[in-house]
């Protein structure tokens, strides 16, 4: 059986919508700060941001010739 959709739209008080977001946005804080104190984590952005560095200024060279020059990809 394939699986069905159904669309539907429903009212509820902009007041809950609100209460919802500061729910997301706590939550998201409390991600952040969970990461910060996460040393594993840390070291493995560090890592990573190292890993990339040079295909990041690669890219950014690349993009402000494109800029100056006036083309896009």
């Amino acid at each position: 059986m394939k699986n069905q959709t159904v669309s539907t739209t429903i009212t509820i008080p902009a007041e809950l919508l609100d209460e919802l977001e500061a729910l997301k946005q706590a939550e998201i804080e409390a991600a952040q700060i969970e990461m910060s104190q996460d040393y594993e984590y840390q070291a493995q952005v560090i890592q990573m941001e190292a890993e990339f560095a040079v295909a990041s200024w690669e890219a950014l060279k690349f993009g402000e010739s494109e800029y100056e020059t006036g083309r896009s990809l």
